[in-house]
């Protein structure tokens, strides 16, 4: 029996792609987990910016609500495509998840 007629498990030869639900979930994985990054990235710039000459006075209230804000800034930036970091996240999602599936169904070892 030569490489061309050995039986090759259904799984392998044809992967089941995911449920649109289950890419939709993936597609928000990945746009959070740019979201996170960016919020990382942006926390020391904010961190050093002197609010005590803003037109609110700077303050422990406007202390406690910086996080949300640049929280809610990095998902701004990460909605409009940010650092083109989702579309590699989720393409390696979605490459894991029909590993998973073909994992479960016998096709790999």
């Amino acid at each position: 029996m030569d490489i061309y007629s050995a039986k090759i498990p259904a799984a392998v030869v044809a992967p089941v792609a995911p449920s649109a639900a289950t890419q939709a979930q993936l597609r928000k994985s990945a746009r959070d987990f740019e979201a996170t990054t960016l919020t990382e990235m942006l926390e020391p710039m904010f961190d050093t910016v002197d609010m005590s000459s803003s037109p609110f006075g700077g303050g422990d209230a406007e202390n406690s609500w910086k996080p949300v804000m640049v929280q809610e800034i990095a998902k701004a930036v990460a909605a409009k495509g940010g650092l083109g970091i989702a579309g590699p996240v989720y393409t390696e999602l979605l490459a894991m998840q029909e590993k998973m599936q073909q994992k479960s169904k016998g096709g790999l070892k």
